[in-house]
């Protein structure tokens, strides 16, 4: 039965066409289960399987979540002994399973929940679509048989949820062709189209500009939450209902600690930010902070800000402080400021509980022997409980130098990871705890255990921390406690960036950066020096979106991002970074007279008012904007081509050009016109004129 033959003709015997079959047999699980799906039936049964079984068997292979494995045999057993008939009838139940996870089943709740023993009767089916078909007569009769049947179907399902689909069909039928008679030539042709109601027809204009995919997330000069950008992609568990999410593992005491956490909560989502403190947060962990403090805002609930402290001598007070301004400059506030160290009394007793239960030990292996994955099993695994406990007090007491043991817990991981490690020795004197401890506890160890006691309801993180998952449940459960629900997403990663802490550091101590907040670094706090607004940060961490797909981005992106948020929040201003100067010789006014010209703060919204800058007979042009030769599609300034005055409505020509003794342009001297006296100009440019000086820093990549 193993191979594909074997399984194409075993899934075929059950009504399956030929190339359902091969497509079923391309998806191993799903192939897996219908094959022990049919051999349990066989068994149940001691016959060959009919094709309404067979179909209901294909169901129950392709709906049952991997939480509802236990109730398989449930299942097959009520459709092989015909107690389920319909996939309206197995949707039901495997509802009702879902939302009663724990024994003993209330079996005759179960059964009334997914109507086994409900007969209806063709009389009742009768009835029924009558009366569904009286609702919509005058429709039926206008329209005959291009009318949408399904909507009499629909009623007649509302009225009689467990009737026979195929019944009901027929006698729909019947009676239909009672009121309309036999099908006319004109009802056997395909229904005409109906037009869709002509849009608006406006006015379009070729647009290269990059921010104009963006304006969408813009409103009223404001930007979009995250989640509000972010929107329906996201749809995740409602609080208490852990227990419908895939993987998620259900104990004896799962839904009393589930009640429990409710009354605790009331029923709010709870999320929370876990950073390390031991660097400066980066752009990745924008999207981490809008994820988490986002979608707790977004369904009125609190997000904690919680700092991992569980690594003492790379941990530094400045890195506390820094964390929570750059949550607080991108807009949130924490419900609660916390810290891991705040439960290692409790975490410690915890660590003690795994051992008396046997799901914990110390280990004496070194670092290097414990690396990689499906390594054999510690000698020191099965040690006594009793000889364990003693060992991890010597731990805490200092009677072990770092390295010489460890508290392993009895777990591997999805990535084959063995006994991951809980606690491990670190003779550091802590930011908050002073010298209390010498024993600190690992992620694997503190971080769902933390999540537990805060009460979180969504523990969002990146996708790393995938293969960490079951771990996860696993120690949530060992020790009986209220277990929530992890979700991954794909981590924020821009190209040509650095990011990694350790990294930094170093170039930090060699002197390439002066800091964590150079300008060309990707901190949130180089990032914010250099000029970009927390909504920029914001709309970019939306703009990448919430998916699990590792991806990479351009810095350009960000660029866009904050152009975007600047476009309407800050008002414009004429600069040239490289100025030429620009003498007018036959200006309107005197050498040292100047006319008022009006320029608006926001050109794209001239109602937010306007700004006087001087025009005077030399103007200042950024010399990039001037060519002695133009090239084919060149719109600025050249000998032969005119240009426009951004705002002053005057074009200007060149009659000379004056170079210094290098060659070097060093000044123009042009005419100029109003623009309505002449030819419109190609282009217009940005120009000052009696300008202030300033010092303008450009930044380039690392």
């Amino acid at each position: 039965m193993g191979t594909e033959s074997d399984l194409v003709a075993l899934f075929c015997s059950i009504g399956l066409g030929e190339a359902k079959a091969k497509d079923t047999i391309k998806n191993s699980q799903v192939s897996t289960n219908l094959k022990e799906a049919i051999l349990k039936a066989r068994e149940l049964c001691g016959k060959e399987l009919d094709q309404e079984i067979g179909k209901l068997l294909y169901h129950v292979a392709t709906k049952l979540k991997p939480q509802l494995r236990n109730r398989r045999d449930l299942l097959i057993e009520y459709i092989v002994n015909r107690k389920l008939t319909s996939e309206s009838q197995l949707n039901a139940a495997l509802d009702y399973l879902l939302n009663n996870p724990t024994d003993p089943l209330d079996v005759k709740k179960f059964e009334a929940e997914c109507g086994v023993g409900v007969v209806i009767t063709l009389s009742q089916i009768e009835k029924a679509v009558a009366a569904a078909i009286a609702k919509f007569k005058d429709k039926l009769v206008e329209e005959r048989y291009h009318f949408n049947t399904g909507l009499i179907m629909g009623e007649v399902r509302q009225e009689l949820r467990w009737a026979d689909g195929k019944a009901v069909k027929s006698e729909l039928d019947c009676q239909i062709h009672d009121i309309l008679g036999s099908k006319t030539e004109e009802d056997k042709k395909a229904p005409a189209k109906q037009k869709a109601a002509p849009k608006e027809v406006k006015e379009v204009k070729e647009c290269k500009d990059p921010l104009a995919d963006l304006s969408s997330f813009m409103a009223e000069g404001k930007t979009m939450s995250f989640m509000d950008i972010v929107g329906a992609a996201v749809s995740f568990h409602k609080p208490g209902e852990n227990f419908k999410t895939d993987g998620y593992e259900v104990t004896p005491f799962t839904m009393d600690l589930l009640k429990r956490h409710l009354e605790t909560t009331g029923g709010q989502v709870v999320t929370r930010f876990p950073p390390e403190p031991n660097g400066i947060l980066h752009i990745g962990h924008a999207k981490a902070i809008n994820f988490n403090f986002g979608f707790a805002q977004k369904h009125n609930g609190i997000c904690y800000l919680r700092y991992d402290d569980t690594n003492p001598e790379k941990e530094e007070e400045k890195f506390f402080v820094a964390i929570r301004e750059m949550v607080e400059w991108l807009g949130y506030t924490p419900y609660k400021i916390t810290h891991a160290s705040d439960n290692f009394d409790q975490l410690y007793e915890w660590a003690k509980l795994l051992i008396r239960n046997g799901k914990a030990y110390v280990c004496h292996q070194k670092g290097e022997e414990v690396k990689g994955k499906n390594l054999p099993p510690s000698p020191w695994r099965d040690r006594p409980a009793g000889e364990s406990l003693q060992l991890f007090e010597d731990m805490k007491n200092g009677k072990f130098a770092e390295g010489e043991a460890t508290l392993r817990m009895k777990f591997v991981m999805d990535d084959g990871k063995q006994d991951p490690v809980a606690y491990r020795i670190k003779y550091h004197s802590h930011a908050r705890s002073g010298d209390k401890w010498c024993i600190y506890p690992t992620y694997d160890y503190t971080h769902c255990l933390c999540d537990s006691v805060e009460n979180i309801t969504h523990s969002l993180c990146t996708k790393e921390f995938q293969s960490h998952r079951s771990a996860y449940y696993w120690l949530c459960n060992s020790l009986n406690v209220y277990c929530p629900v992890q979700w991954e997403y794909g981590r924020l990663s821009l190209n040509y960036t650095m990011v990694s802490k350790r990294k930094i550091l170093k170039l930090i101590e060699k002197g390439i950066v002066q800091d964590w907040d150079d300008p060309r670094l990707f901190t949130l706090t180089a990032l914010r020096r250099r000029g970009f607004p927390a909504e920029a940060i914001n709309l970019f961490a939306a703009k990448v979106g919430v998916t699990m797909a590792q991806t990479s981005h351009d810095p350009s992106l960000l660029d866009t991002c904050g152009r975007a948020v600047l476009n309407v929040t800050a008002p414009r201003a004429m600069a040239v970074l490289d100025p030429l100067r620009v003498t007018i010789k036959n200006f309107p006014k005197g050498d040292d007279e100047y006319i008022d010209v009006q320029v608006p703060n926001f050109p794209a919204d001239e109602s937010k008012g306007f700004h006087v800058v001087p025009f005077g007979k030399v103007v200042y042009i950024d010399r990039e904007d001037f060519k002695e030769k133009a090239d084919k599609g060149y719109k600025r300034l050249s000998v032969d081509q005119t240009v426009g005055l951004k705002n002053a409505n005057f074009v200007i020509k060149v009659e000379e050009v004056v170079k210094d003794s290098s060659g070097n342009v060093r000044e123009l001297i042009a005419t100029g016109w109003n623009v309505a006296e002449g030819e419109k100009p190609k282009g217009f440019i940005q120009w000052v004129s009696n300008p202030i000086q300033c010092e303008v820093r450009l930044y380039d990549r690392l």
